[in-house]
């Protein structure tokens, strides 16, 4: 998985930073969107994120997820 790549949420996911749902439990499985970034280096030092892969889906809302909640979409 690389940045600018389409991907797909394949497990749910309940997240409570939507913003039109904002503080209300809202899953995200089945919602499409880009990866913007991945966090392996913070001040040129390697790190090991729990949720490494950051999404940009529809609107406003981005989510940092795990490799294993997405799949890739061919384009």
């Amino acid at each position: 998985m690389k940045v600018g790549d389409r991907v797909r949420v394949k497990e749910s996911v309940t997240i409570y930073h939507h913003p039109e749902h904002r503080n209300e439990p809202f899953d995200i499985k089945g919602q499409e969107g880009e990866v913007i970034g991945i966090a392996s280096e913070w001040r040129g030092k390697t790190i090991s994120a729990n949720f490494p892969i950051h999404i940009k889906f529809a609107g406003k809302l981005r989510a940092h997820l795990r490799e294993s909640e997405l799949e890739l979409i061919d384009s």
